[in-house]
């Protein structure tokens, strides 16, 4: 008897064994691979396949290596990857509600409530029929908080924006500074030194505190807004949706699990890395200038104002603007 129950449990071992799914994915961000979220994307690659037994392999292309940042998200709808790891932000041209999971503008105050939108104002389902509508399946976000103005003159508030010349991306961004007064400029984000240098502008909209010292910004001007208050992009990881399909439930819920392992451990670090930048940068005469509730809701206003003209472009666009406006009326952050 015990012979046979030996060889009924190698049978059964063997075919769980042959039953096992064996996965390689191959993902692309455009982070390289030493840069601090490169190195946290690296950790969500171990988690997978540590948690999955080595069931889920994860190939991760850094520096956009295959295909081009804007790219990525069309490589992965056509096979050439199967998920990506940049942004929605990257994709308004395909629709422009991706500018609504990509980067909302004005809207949340901490990465802490943009998050809590996904999973708790219906923000996942709303995104997801942007995504599915592509051929896409959003997995979840990675976002390190809001980012910081950087300028050559002081931006204590709404009137300081006035006739401020200032490096922008393309887009909603430019929208909501020129009804404020201010002068966009977009330019390539490697031009931002030399125009500072040259006073071709006075500031720019350029990245997170810590990242912004990182560029040297600060070795130039002296005045930055921090905490931000104008944009918090959301870096994704999406998949293509066949791919996704195909996983099996236990390997979807441990990539999803590492998901939002990396959300939380992005916004974490960056949060203290940020604020012994500002520390740093305070000792060192920088001022750094934190709006009032008031004035966060005057920018806020103005960012609904072009938040309306994008709403009329496509539904999908409207039905997410439509979800933000109501998640932040039920936080407080805007007035009914």
């Amino acid at each position: 008897m015990k012979k046979i129950l030996t060889t009924a449990a190698a049978v059964a071992i063997a075919a769980s064994a042959a039953s096992a799914q064996d996965v390689t994915l191959r993902i692309q961000t455009h982070y390289a691979s030493e840069h601090p979220s490169g190195v946290l994307a690296a950790q969500f690659a171990d988690d997978v396949q540590v948690m999955s037994g080595g069931e889920i392999a994860i190939e991760m292309f850094y520096s956009s290596s295959v295909v081009a940042t804007t790219e990525t998200f069309d490589a992965a709808i056509n096979g050439i990857l199967d998920c990506d790891m940049t942004g929605g932000a990257y994709q308004t041209g395909k629709n422009p509600a991706f500018q609504f999971v990509g980067d909302i503008m004005g809207g949340y105050d901490t990465p802490w409530q943009q998050i809590s939108w996904l999973y708790y104002g219906g923000g996942y389902d709303a995104a997801q029929e942007l995504y599915n509508a592509q051929g896409m399946q959003l997995i979840g976000w990675w976002l390190y908080g809001q980012e910081s103005l950087s300028s050559s003159k002081p931006l204590a508030g709404p009137d300081d924006l006035k006739g401020w010349k200032f490096r922008s991306p393309p887009g909603l961004e430019t929208e909501i500074f020129t009804e404020l007064g201010a002068t966009p400029i977009v330019m390539d984000f490697t031009e931002i030194f030399t125009a500072l240098e040259t006073g071709i502008i006075d500031g720019a909209d350029a990245s997170g505190l810590y990242n912004n010292v990182g560029l040297g910004l600060y070795d130039i001007v002296s005045h930055a807004t921090y905490p931000g208050f104008h944009s918090m992009p959301s870096d994704h990881l999406a998949c293509n949706q066949a791919v996704w399909d195909g996983l099996s439930e236990q390997h979807q819920r441990i990539i999803d699990t590492a998901m939002q392992k990396l959300t939380l451990h992005t916004a974490l670090s960056n949060e203290k890395k940020n604020a012994e930048a500002a520390a740093e940068l305070q000792a060192k005469g920088v001022t750094l200038h934190n709006w009032s509730a008031k004035d966060r809701a005057d920018f806020r206003k103005a960012a609904q104002t072009a938040w309306d003209r994008w709403a009329e472009k496509t539904p999908e666009a409207a039905a997410l603007v439509k979800s933000h406006r109501e998640y932040l009326t039920a936080l407080g952050l805007i007035a009914e």
